[in-house]
């Protein structure tokens, strides 16, 4: 997959298959966000992948988009370590392009993945119930699956209603 071509036909996907999403997939997915840039190179991020029915549907209850959890075959959580920021701004922007790559790794890989964020009301919980460290801060769940289709449209804005000025 061209890299622009993948940027701009990647969507999000929120049903998935009754397909399993194999471990190198998940590993590879993995690689990709660890190869965002971050200030320093600090690499800020860590990673809890999760597979098992009982754990998908614990985190599914702790969010109103549970259903997607719930029927998808992984999610990934992606944390940040609190022990390795030097800024939060540069670090949480770090993670933001780390989860972009996930997200296009899954799409280069015939997957289909979403970013979810509204479980964040519940981050401390969803830490715990994954045994996941204090040191580390929830910052995204990316939900996995082999798409039911990829018929999901979505427009942008044009450049020129986004581009403040030219200097």
């Amino acid at each position: 997959m061209e890299l622009l071509d993948g940027i701009y036909t990647r969507r999000s996907v929120r049903k998935f298959k009754d397909e399993p999403v194999t471990r190198e997939e998940l590993m590879e997915i993995i690689r990709a966000g660890t190869w965002a840039p971050s200030g320093r190179n600090n690499q800020p991020w860590r990673f809890i992948t999760v597979t098992e029915a009982d754990t998908l549907t614990g985190m599914a209850g702790m969010t109103k988009y549970g259903v997607v959890i719930e029927h998808a075959p992984a999610c990934i959580a992606v944390f940040v370590d609190k022990e390795s920021i030097y800024d939060d701004v540069r670090d949480f922007q770090a993670i933001g392009a780390c989860v972009q790559n996930m997200l296009l790794a899954a799409h280069a890989l015939g997957l289909g993945a979403v970013w979810l964020g509204e479980i964040l009301n519940r981050a401390d919980e969803v830490r715990e119930l994954l045994g996941a460290s204090d040191a580390l801060s929830l910052m995204a769940v990316v939900a996995l699956g082999h798409p039911v289709s990829r018929d999901q449209v979505s427009s942008r804005k044009s450049i020129k209603d986004v581009l403040v000025r030219e200097a």
